[in-house]
């Protein structure tokens, strides 16, 4: 059975229904993308997706990347599929049409990107990282940087990557020792050695440039003194073409769990002492610097984890209204009972329900994310614009940590429903679950997430994103309780954010005092009840955006809406209460963690 993506009905509903996303074609910066012009892209997104990615997909998991006489060659299908993706102007799609880019709103793009992780999650790793490492030449190039690299970039003619992990510092940027010497002419000679570096070489561009960060001679040691560099695999010529190579040397490919299509490299700079790179922005603040890139990525990485889900849950549908297994549990004591999809099967729909209500939550909470981000461009006023951007700050490792927690839950119920069949390689819901597993620890680990979440963005602004954040789910709280049939949905939402609010201040308070490691302890089941709660309000609001239109609704929409409505209802009782549980428990400040005897610990 071949593998499925998106749910286009799901897709235009949290677009236009829920986020009504064609309203920002009314300012000037989105005139020229009303509905009508992105449903097209979506439509033309899903075309490439379907036609050209999604079927080099199991064919990059089989050969994988090749390391060969220093040569990295990438599976042969992507080729064909680059092309493709670089001739509809796919890399750049929110950015400016000057330099290759599309103009289009963040949430459109994230539609459209949506689709194409979910055809091939590690083909799409190699635009993706490109299109980060332009941003960071758009935010901090001078003019000249920006006119030899931004095009080039924004087209996908070069490719980009992002170079900070090292064998002694992975997490722990600061403690890297890649060094840049500065020469006579402003340049730098860059030497050292960096791993795990995502689409670190390959054969499908003519140039590879690596922002890289680095310790210039002398400067402090830690974060304060890493600057960020330009280093191109080969170096530039006055022309702009690609010239001699330029001592940047692949040394391994990983074998990875999955995401086998690309390739993940160790990178040597200037083992013979010529690496020549570019300063990137200024001295010493090279960290600042790449967290511009580090925070887009990690808002990729959630898309990828929920892409990986919505895959693996409509898989799983497929297949569960397909095979025919065991007989209806109401007639199993008729004389020739016959045997029924297993999605008549309780234990099947509740698994089904669950990954239901997961994948429609983090659709649409990674929808709102993104539009926070258009809404912040298109604001009347400084106060809204700073709001928007501190909803994005907060949601960030939210929906980074979350979505990739419960996506890898997704997938491992997709290869249940499945059964036997699941666990083997000729249906993809193995690969999607090994693909997915990545995706909560690179990019900051989810630990990681947590302890942003907890010690710098609850007290952001004094804790006004937060609350902000609360009062966006009140207000969908409130409309709820206006609509007939919902009352019941919104009371306990009401009580789960009022709770969360009591939570997070306490958390916050603890995190301040000598128990600071007892909430640092349980950051993580802060994060992920917080997950809960957001997911608990965008499923309320589905509600509320559907449940009016059940009563004019023609029989297909009918169903649909229904299922909106019942989702919620099957996410806030049930979901809901585990979390309201969890929170309970976070109040007690969780001791035992921090108590327990290192000793105690077996091996």
């Amino acid at each position: 059975m071949a593998q499925s993506i998106a749910d286009r009905r799901d897709q235009e509903f949290v677009l236009h229904e829920m986020l009504s996303a064609s309203d920002l074609s009314s300012h000037e910066l989105f005139e020229d993308f009303n509905k009508k012009t992105m449903d097209m892209v979506v439509s033309e997104a899903r075309k490439l997706a379907v036609k050209e990615l999604l079927p080099t997909n199991k064919e990059g998991d089989e050969q994988g990347c090749v390391l060969d006489k220093g040569e990295v060659r990438v599976p042969e299908s992507f080729h064909k599929a680059y092309d493709l993706y670089c001739q509809g102007e796919w890399v750049a799609m929110c950015d400016d049409p000057e330099f290759g880019g599309q103009g289009m709103p963040r949430v459109l793009a994230t539609a459209a990107g949506e689709l194409f992780v979910g055809a091939n999650c590690a083909f799409q790793m190699y635009p993706g990282l490109t299109h980060g490492a332009g941003k960071l030449v758009e935010e901090f190039g001078t003019e000249d940087q920006k006119k030899i690299y931004l095009e080039n970039l924004y087209t996908g003619k070069w490719a980009g990557t992002m170079c900070l992990t090292e064998p002694e510092a992975g997490s722990d940027v600061g403690n890297l020792s890649t060094s840049a010497k500065k020469n006579d002419d402003g340049t730098y000679t860059i030497t050292g050695n960096k791993i795990f570096i995502s689409g670190g070489d390959q054969d499908l561009t003519e140039n590879i440039i690596h922002p890289v960060l680095a310790r210039i001679e002398g400067a402090p040691a830690g974060t304060k003194g890493i600057s960020l560099f330009l280093v191109p695999k080969y170096r530039i010529n006055p022309d702009g073409s690609p010239g001699e190579p330029n001592d940047v040397a692949c040394t391994g490919l990983e074998e990875k769990m999955g995401i086998h299509g690309n390739a993940t490299a160790s990178l040597s700079f200037g083992s013979k002492g010529k690496c020549i790179g570019e300063l990137l922005g200024e001295e010493n603040k090279g960290m600042k610097a790449m967290f511009v890139m580090m925070n887009e990525a990690r808002l990729g990485v959630g898309l990828q984890g929920f892409s990986f889900a919505t895959s693996s849950y409509i898989n799983a549908v497929n297949y569960a209204r397909e095979r025919l297994q065991g007989t209806d549990l109401m007639k199993v004591f008729d004389a020739d009972p016959k045997p029924v999809a297993i999605i008549n099967h309780p234990d099947v729909r509740r698994q089904l329900m669950s990954m239901k209500s997961n994948v429609d939550g983090m659709r649409a909470l990674l929808y709102y994310t993104a539009i926070c981000f258009d809404r912040a461009k298109t604001s009347d006023t400084q106060e809204e614009r700073e709001k928007y951007e501190g909803l994005i700050e907060l949601l960030t490792p939210i929906t980074k940590a979350y979505c990739t927690d419960r996506a890898f839950e997704v997938c491992v119920q997709g290869v249940q429903i499945y059964g036997g069949y699941g666990f083997i390689q000729e249906y993809p819901q193995e690969q999607l679950l090994r693909d997915c597993k990545i995706t909560s620890i690179y990019e900051g680990t989810n630990g990681i997430q947590a302890m942003d979440l907890l010690g710098r963005k609850l007290g952001l602004k004094k804790g006004k994103p937060f609350m902000d954040l609360l009062g966006e789910m009140n207000l969908t709280i409130a409309a709820a309780k206006e609509i007939q049939g919902l009352e019941s949905m919104a009371a306990k939402v009401e009580q789960a954010v009022n709770k969360l609010g009591e939570v997070a201040m306490h958390m916050g308070m603890t995190a301040m005092s000598e128990k600071v490691l007892n909430a640092f302890s349980v950051a993580h089941p802060f994060l992920d009840v917080t997950g809960d709660v957001c997911m608990a309000w965008m499923e309320l609001w589905r509600a509320v955006t559907a449940q009016p239109k059940l009563e004019k609704a023609k029989k297909k929409d009918l169903v649909f809406y229904q299922g909106q409505v019942k989702t919620a209802e099957y996410y806030i009782t049930w979901t809901l209460p585990a979390a309201m549980g969890k929170m309970e428990a976070l109040q007690t400040n969780m001791p035992a963690i921090m108590e327990m005897p290192d000793a105690a610990f077996a091996g």
